[in-house]
């Protein structure tokens, strides 16, 4: 902060918001200076506009006394973005969730960027419709934070991430005027020049604040068949993947748990399958009448890569009472239990730690392997789960958060995680963003690359968008 007092800035604040929707209990700020990633911040207040307005005046006068901005969403992140690094001003937009409108024939839904993925799915079923990046926090992520990390999902395989559904974004411009833009267009083509609309997705919150977004929709697919293969190797479950995709198949969903993962999971979630094996689901989309022929194409290829076992779903509603998802879903919630279970509450603070790199799918057997030697090395425990279908793998571990020593040593096995997926053709981040905990892996791969140069342009393009460097300092790079 710049000469101004901690009093003026709360002041300031409610002039523009009214008193009560700043927010200055430190209890209550604690709540809003931490993210899922475990880590923590500081803030001295948390505002809660309404309006596009209320924003653009609060960057005014945060540019005016050279104060920190931190937008927040839901605080899902992993990577260390969404956490106040330094005493400033939170902006939650917990008030800012309206859903504005949708056509179905345009293809849009139009959001303020508080919405969660979740209501616009409630609203768009009614038509028959979608939004289709489905990060595994949906139920809670809202639209601002998908579009600030560039998300994803298991829905990945074949609807990509954020950036490929995002027409229009309202931009609030960290400049002494506190400037509004509007990006992009509502029509499917669209020509602005430099496309700004991308470079604002992904960028975590550094260049500007996103209000609001105009989302690209999809029709819900008419039918989902699912089916599940067990394998010895980790080369089988590839063969398999290999023959899918040779078979011209399109897969709306293709994940990856490791054996040594589908063991626990099947403990915690008491599943009572004679299964075991490194598992491959494989869903695809298309109508009823072509199910059985997409279950038997599915089901051919991971048997002749000499799957142990198959589960077979002829729709979503069968693949759930077969609990298919259940073991990739309970992955993460798997680990935390995992963390509580083996540590004394009384003594300890377990500290979850999710990985995300991403290989060519070929490359993830000799991957998976390097990840279990890293797992002997450190003495930690990995849970290595993943979208196979985009060659994204979440290896996952957990630690005392009290132990020193411990924290060292996750940091340097991440370190090495991330050269593994360089090595492999891969990159030290496919979703999760760069935020705090990746900075060093950025610069590892763009030297890696031999491409030191776009980092400074990255630095450049941070300088012209916030020249103060108010807006989420100290992330990405």
């Amino acid at each position: 902060m710049g000469d101004i007092t901690k009093d003026k800035i709360i002041s300031r604040l409610r002039d523009i918001l009214g008193k009560e929707y700043v927010e200055t209990d430190p209890a209550a700020i604690k709540l809003y200076s931490k993210e899922a990633s475990g880590l923590e911040g500081v803030a001295v207040a948390v505002v809660f506009p309404e309006k596009t307005e209320e924003i653009s005046e609060i960057v005014r006068f945060a540019y005016e006394n050279d104060i920190k901005i931190y937008p927040q969403g839901s605080a899902t992140d992993l990577a260390g973005a969404a956490i106040p690094q330094h005493h400033g001003i939170v902006i939650s937009f917990d008030r800012m969730n309206k859903i504005k409108g949708y056509s179905i024939v345009d293809s849009y839904i139009i959001a303020e960027a508080g919405a969660r993925v979740i209501e616009l799915n409630d609203l768009l079923a009614k038509e028959g419709y979608m939004f289709p990046v489905d990060p595994a926090s949906m139920k809670a992520a809202t639209v601002g934070g998908v579009i600030a990390a560039g998300g994803g999902g298991l829905r990945g395989a074949l609807y990509g991430t954020m950036r490929e559904w995002l027409m229009e974004l309202e931009v609030v411009l960290p400049d002494e005027n506190g400037s509004v833009i509007k990006v992009g267009c509502r029509t499917t083509k669209c020509r602005q020049g430099y496309d700004l609309v991308r470079l604002f997705a992904g960028s975590e919150g550094t260049l500007g604040i996103v209000t609001e977004a105009t989302l690209k929709i999809t029709p819900i697919p008419e039918n989902i068949v699912t089916v599940a293969g067990f394998f010895d190797t980790l080369e089988q479950a590839m063969d398999a993947v290999v023959g899918i995709k040779k078979a011209r198949i399109s897969p709306y969903a293709m994940e990856f748990i490791d054996a040594k993962t589908v063991e626990i999971g099947k403990q915690n979630l008491n599943l009572d399958w004679d299964v075991k094996g490194n598992m491959l689901i494989v869903s695809v989309s298309g109508p009823v009448e072509i199910a059985d022929k997409h279950v038997k194409i599915l089901s051919e290829n991971m048997e002749k890569a000499k799957a142990t076992n198959t589960l077979k779903a002829t729709s979503q509603d069968e693949a759930e009472k077969l609990r298919i998802f259940d073991l990739r879903r309970a992955c993460y919630p798997s680990a935390i239990q995992l963390a509580a279970q083996s540590m004394d509450p009384e003594k300890s603070k377990p500290l979850i730690l999710i990985e995300d790199i991403a290989v060519p799918p070929t490359k993830l057997p000799e991957t998976v392997k390097q990840l279990r030697d890293l797992e002997e090395k450190y003495g930690l425990p990995l849970a290595i789960f993943g979208h196979v279908g985009d060659g994204n793998l979440h290896p996952t571990t957990w630690i005392d958060a009290t132990d020193e020593e411990a924290k060292k040593k996750v940091w340097e096995m991440f370190d090495e995680i991330m050269e593994i997926a360089l090595k492999m053709g891969g990159t030290i981040s496919a979703e999760h963003g760069i935020g705090l905990h990746k900075k060093k892996g950025l610069e590892m791969e763009m030297k890696h690359r031999k491409s030191e140069k776009a980092l400074e342009l990255m630095r450049e393009i941070k300088k012209i968008f916030d020249p103060k460097n108010i807006l989420n300092p100290g992330k990405v790079i």
